[in-house]
């Protein structure tokens, strides 16, 4: 079920397979069932190679098979990514879905870059917790330490970048995060046994990065959601693409099953990890609709909404600070209100303001009331404080909190109950509405997505 290649080093005694049903996760390789890929990978013991259950090689006899529930597990444990099937192209893994809240946001912060610079001190401290207690939580939920999850990453976005783009290898080693040339030579060599331009050879580079997502993939509502909302001279979007413009990039963004195709045109290769990091927030790339639907069609109001659109999914954020802006603008009034309000603001700054430039801004002329640019500007002092969940802001309510944590936290949980659609569709009020949401934890925010698009 593999490749072959050199081998690598014996597994650190210090590394378990995390507990996974072998029965279940032997049908599904053997089937290479494609709802389990990227839920768990399977290592060979005698090739000291891993894979993705949907590999097409060969399946290997059940004796020699050890069973991963993610990459950076398997690779710690001293097994070597398959270049046929290609782990890194998995689709997320899902380690957001019932895993230690600590470990989530580790995950997401080693993600954004936490660890390039920073040390695993610094992020515990980011977390509330020691570096030793959160080498713990990793090693059990995650299988690997943060520095390895950090390496393991930074590899496979190098892997990805030869084998999908034309970017020298210079630009890759540099989007990569290995900083030289040199450097990303020797782990890709010591990884596969080849060179990077030898990996390189092995594919023909396409027009677009492929972001695998799980199926079903409900892309129209998507879209549907974004063009409602596009902010013109930021976004442009129509039936097939999405199209944002971000510094001095232009990203493009448009799906084939089951891949996002992601074109970019005009970013230093220093910007690649946040483009890409940024795009499968804003599509919810990681969402596994197999384990969402499972619990929400347990119950007779969302059955029927989860059979009609399974694939169904958050919109995200491109960037937290600015839905957060923009929820604060579309406080009681349109969508469509709500997005002159920020073409007025975008033009104003000419971009969209960071917090810096929010703080003490004059808006009044954009058009806003006295009071909401005061909750704006409080918000954005907030967040240069580091109030993540925007709690104690005036002029923030239950409702705006609980639609950022949607969209720029991407809390599957979030859900804001008093919200007048919701208990329209749900022909109840706001206590009988949360009472009954209890039963769909931890999906609540995909709940509330499915009645909203119910109502639209």
């Amino acid at each position: 079920m593999s490749e072959t290649g050199r081998r690598r080093s014996r597994p650190s005694r210090k590394v378990k397979a995390v507990n996974l049903d072998p029965h279940l996760c032997q049908q599904a390789r053997r089937a290479r069932d494609a709802r389990f890929d990227g839920r768990f990978f399977v290592a060979v013991r005698t090739t000291r190679i891993y894979c993705r259950p949907v590999c097409p090689a060969p399946a290997a006899k059940e004796a020699n098979v050890v069973y991963y529930p993610t990459a950076f597990a398997a690779e710690a444990a001293g097994f070597r990514p398959c270049l046929r099937c290609r782990p890194e192209t998995a689709p997320g893994a899902g380690l957001w879905l019932g895993t230690a809240p600590t470990v989530v946001r580790g995950l997401r912060l080693i993600d954004e870059g936490a660890l390039d610079a920073g040390s695993v001190e610094q992020l515990a401290a980011r977390l509330g917790v020691t570096g030793r207690h959160l080498r713990r939580l990793f090693l059990e939920h995650a299988g690997a330490t943060p520095v390895r999850i950090a390496q393991t990453r930074r590899l496979q976005f190098a892997k990805r970048l030869l084998d999908e783009t034309s970017l020298p290898l210079t630009e890759v080693a540099h989007a990569s995060g290995f900083g030289s040339l040199r450097r990303l030579h020797a782990v890709v060599q010591a990884t596969y046994g080849r060179s990077p331009g030898q990996l390189r050879l092995l594919h023909a580079p396409s027009s677009a990065l492929r972001l695998t997502v799980h199926e079903p993939y409900d892309w129209s509502s998507l879209l549907a959601f974004l063009r409602a909302r596009a902010i013109p001279g930021l976004e442009e979007v129509d039936d097939e693409r999405y199209t944002r413009h971000w510094e001095d990039a232009t990203i493009t963004v448009r799906y084939a099953a089951p891949h996002l195709l992601l074109t970019v045109a005009g970013a230093a290769p220093r910007q690649w990890p946040d483009i890409v990091r940024r795009t499968r927030r804003l599509f919810d790339a990681a969402a596994d609709p197999t384990l969402i639907n499972e619990t929400l069609a347990a119950d007779p109001l969302l059955a029927p909404l989860v059979a009609a659109r399974p694939g169904l999914r958050v919109p995200g954020a491109w960037d937290a600070f600015e839905i957060g802006v923009r929820a604060i603008l579309g406080q009681q009034i349109s969508v469509a209100g709500a997005r002159t309000l920020a073409g007025r603001l975008l033009a104003s700054f000419r971009k969209m303001p960071s917090p810096e430039q929010l703080a003490d801004a004059d808006l009044s002329s954009i058009g806003l009331p006295a009071a909401r640019q005061q909750t704006l500007r409080a918000y954005a002092r907030a967040v240069l404080d580091g109030n993540e969940r925007l709690e104690g802001i005036p002029g923030i309510g239950p409702w705006t909190r609980a639609y950022y944590a949607m969209r720029a936290l991407a809390d599957p949980d979030a859900f804001p109950a008093g919200d007048l659609v919701l208990r329209k569709a749900a022909h109840c009020t706001e206590k009988e509405l949360t009472q009954r949401a209890e039963a769909w934890r931890p999906w609540r925010a995909y709940a509330a997505v499915h009645l909203w698009r119910s109502q639209a």
